[in-house]
């Protein structure tokens, strides 16, 4: 970086963001994003021109993950390892990237196209094994189609040509068709299905509304079609691809043209003679609410914080207004208080929804009773568990109820500014947040003295850099101050001082949206769903081995086994429901012999677990529990701030026993030393990250201990653990090739017809060849 546009281009990000200390992270962030990492060059610039030092920089920089000191190739390649990816395969599928790309060291392609990364949650765990190179989410990914998944990303960037609006045709609407535009539906192929329906349309012309919805809630069955007619029942269609759309569109709408009218029935005639794939496409893919499948999955919820999901257009004020949206705001402006407000909220019993549970008045009242002018609130978006996208979902979804919660709630404790703290990883929530806060302040409802009422505050968005440990509060507010995100010892807590020493409030995303429905509707009218102590209803990701996977809202008090196998239809591909891990890296494996324990704070945390944000990943028999414990602990352990010893070396040394385990080299005594480790680290670390990390080992012990005792025998009952297991062809081989074509490391060989052989040194172990073998002639042992 030697030329002087490049050093203007700095001066321009910092010109932007800000000069102060504090800047530091957006302004990393924007510097990484222009030269796709951190030039030297650039770093000193932002040091001669602003109050941002080298220290900062350097202990910023090195402890978030999210940025990148050195050079990486044109486009960049995460690979998801969050829960849900990891017990569907996403580290075979990192291997065979790497291999379909020729990278033995390092993380970046010999021609500098593609660098490869491994990332802790994409928020797309239904479409799990997930990978995103870019901007673009692949779902469902296998090592069998890692070449042609490399292959249409670069064929989409050849031709990527931008889209026309639509420019509209003239009259009354004959309808509106409803496409989910949220990332998994984006993932799953909703944006083509989105062109699609524009295309037909347009060469129609015929005059329908195109209308994007938010999360829909059935991830499993994405991409899903709505058409909605005056007069008519809706219509919903699902798994649909572009080709559907022609017959789709056919089907309930037409052309007043006599020209355009033969030209369809001449297309559709030739289709239905040649072509088999066009047949009946209506028929395969329509839904019906009171199908048994689709009712049992909605039947069981209660949609509070999801309400209107599938209907309401996440980038339309106006729509939200008509559907009751602001109500709760003017209510509380105009016909209530502060102390009324929090009263209300008290006697709804909302508790937080990011983790622990705590009541949500007693924070509020504690912000408000703090002493200072000052106080701030802030949005907690930074949802880093691996396997839990509900608060994206929420954002992405409902951007107008959680800013309107935010403001109903910085009125009731006297906030006049604030924080939208999201996940960098979650870019269309960024970006729905950031367009909605220009609306809300185009309209009046954010700055100063919002609609008359005496009320002030201005908000921002502001992306976490990519560190779970900033989900506790303080740890995210010395973040948003240009810190690295370390938490502090407690009390004082943040409601006390928080953020630049003043009082702060901070919730999470799902609790903010909560709050505009209970004033609308009354806070009894939310304590009436759930338990005596957990009140309302949870958002949930249900992921992992399950038949019917998405974003659920049940009430509190629902059992898990109703959750599995009445919403979820039970474990995929007709295996053994082993296990359900709730809460992510913090919560704990509860095993399906304690089906029956209600979701509830209390109950969870009863069985060794607890709600954590949502995340709701179920495993089968063949996930091993040894196997997941250590994969829990790797990532708490990497994502340990380091601040304090319990945490930093006591996860250390757990890791380093589950590693041995897996890897077959335990030994007696193991066991207990883990136990002894574990309750050494709970009882003794500072924040919740360190003082929950041992939730999954506990658990896992306590309810599977004869599988750890069998990896110290040499065992892995599972058949998972890499060093403890063999593949093999046997004589049942009828030499089809497919094994030997689609292996990502190229371990298997053989002549056509044949009984091939797998090279055990060079056998990765994915399990590829054992899914794909038409005979079941591969032996695991």
């Amino acid at each position: 970086m030697n030329s002087e546009l490049d050093i203007l281009e700095v001066d321009r990000i910092v010109a932007e963001i800000g000069t102060d200390a504090a800047s530091v992270i957006p302004v990393l962030q924007a510097v990484q994003k222009t030269f796709k990492h951190l030039p030297e060059e650039a770093l000193r610039r932002v040091c001669e021109i602003t109050e941002i030092t080298p220290a900062q920089i350097e202990g910023v920089s090195s402890f978030f993950s999210q940025f990148r000191r050195k050079p990486v190739g044109r486009h960049m390649i995460s690979v998801c390892d969050g829960t849900a990816c990891h017990v569907k395969g996403s580290e075979a599928v990192y291997k065979s990237v790497l291999h379909g790309l020729g990278i033995e060291e390092g993380d970046t392609d010999a021609d500098g196209l593609f660098t490869v990364q491994k990332v802790a949650c994409l928020g797309c765990c239904t479409l799990a094994p997930a990978v995103q190179i870019d901007g673009t989410t692949y779902g469902h990914v296998r090592t069998d189609t890692v070449s042609d998944m490399l292959t249409d990303f670069l064929e989409n960037e050849a031709n990527r040509v931008p889209r026309q609006a639509r420019a509209g045709e003239k009259g009354v609407s004959m309808g509106e068709v409803r496409v989910g535009l949220g990332s998994c539906c984006v993932a799953g192929g909703s944006a083509k299905i989105k062109d699609a329906l524009e295309d037909e349309l347009d060469a129609l012309k015929c005059k329908v509304d195109i209308k994007p919805v938010g999360c829909v809630g059935m991830c499993h069955r994405t991409p899903l079609v709505e058409v909605v007619i005056p007069g008519e029942e809706p219509v919903l269609y699902a798994k649909v691809k572009p080709e559907d759309i022609p017959e789709i569109v056919e089907r309930h709408f037409w052309s007043d043209s006599p020209f355009i009218k033969v030209r369809v029935a001449t297309e559709s005639l030739l289709k239905k003679l040649y072509s088999d794939a066009a047949r009946n496409v209506p028929a395969r893919h329509e839904l019906n609410v009171r199908d048994e499948p689709v009712a049992d999955f909605l039947g069981r919820q209660r949609h509070i914080a999801t309400e209107h999901g599938g209907v309401l257009n996440p980038s339309d004020m106006a729509e939200y207004k008509n559907l009751g949206g602001f109500k709760a705001l003017k209510e509380v402006f105009f016909k209530s208080d502060p102390a009324s407000v929090i009263f209300a909220v008290g006697q709804s019993g909302l508790r937080g929804r990011g983790g622990g549970g705590f009541p949500t008045a007693r924070k509020w009242d504690a912000v408000r009773n703090a002493p200072g002018q000052k106080k701030y609130i802030v949005l907690n978006g930074d949802e880093g568990d691996p396997g839990a996208f509900m608060d994206r979902m929420i954002m992405e979804s409902y951007p107008y109820r959680v800013i309107e919660g935010v403001i109903i709630a910085s009125f009731a404790v006297g906030a006049s500014e604030g924080f939208l703290y999201v996940r960098a990883e979650y870019p269309l929530a960024v970006k729905r947040l950031r367009m909605a806060l220009k609306e809300f302040e185009a309209a009046g409802f954010l700055g100063d003295n919002i609609l008359g009422s005496g009320h002030s505050l201005r908000l921002k968005v502001f992306e976490g850099a990519g560190a779970f440990v900033c989900g506790e509060e303080s740890a995210l507010i010395a973040s948003l101050e240009g810190r690295r995100g370390m938490p502090n010892y407690r009390p004082p807590f943040p409601a006390e001082k928080g953020f630049n020493g003043c009082p702060t409030l901070v919730n999470n995303a799902e609790t903010y949206s909560l709050v505009p429905w209970i004033i609308r509707n009354g806070a009894e009218a939310f304590a009436e769903l759930g338990t005596k102590h957990s009140k309302g209803t949870k958002v949930f990701s249900l992921a992992g081995k399950i038949e019917r996977g998405g974003l659920i809202e049940v009430p509190m008090g629902i059992t898990i086994r109703e959750v599995v196998e009445q919403i979820g239809g039970g474990v995929a591909d007709g295996r053994a429901f082993k296990a359900v891990q709730i809460g992510g890296p913090s919560g704990g494996c509860i095993p399906a012999a304690l089906g029956d324990t209600t979701v509830d704070f209390e109950a969870l945390t009863g069985v060794g677990a607890m709600m954590g944000s949502g995340g709701f990943v179920v495993l089968d028999d063949t996930d091993c529990m040894v196997e997941m414990a250590r994969y829990f602990l790797s990532f708490t352990q990497s994502e340990s701030c380091g601040k304090c010893t319990p945490c930093r070396v006591g996860t250390k040394r757990m890791l380093e026993i589950l590693d041995r385990l897996c890897k077959g080299l335990g030994k007696p005594g193991d066991i207990e030393k883990l136990e002894q480790l574990a309750k050494m680290v709970k009882a003794q670390s500072l924040c919740g990250l360190g003082k929950t990390a041992p939730n999954p080992v506990l658990t896992t012990i306590k309810y599977f201990r004869e599988e750890f005792e069998a990896h110290i025998q040499g065992r892995c009952p599972a058949g998972k653990c890499e060093k403890l297991i063999t593949y093999s062809i046997t004589d049942d081989c009828i030499g089809c090739t497919k094994c030997a074509v689609e292996c990502p490391v190229e371990a298997i060989k053989g002549e056509p017809y044949s009984v091939f052989e797998i090279d055990p040194e060079t056998c990765v172990r994915c399990g590829a060849c054992k899914q794909l073998c038409p005979v079941d002639a591969v032996k695991v042992e």
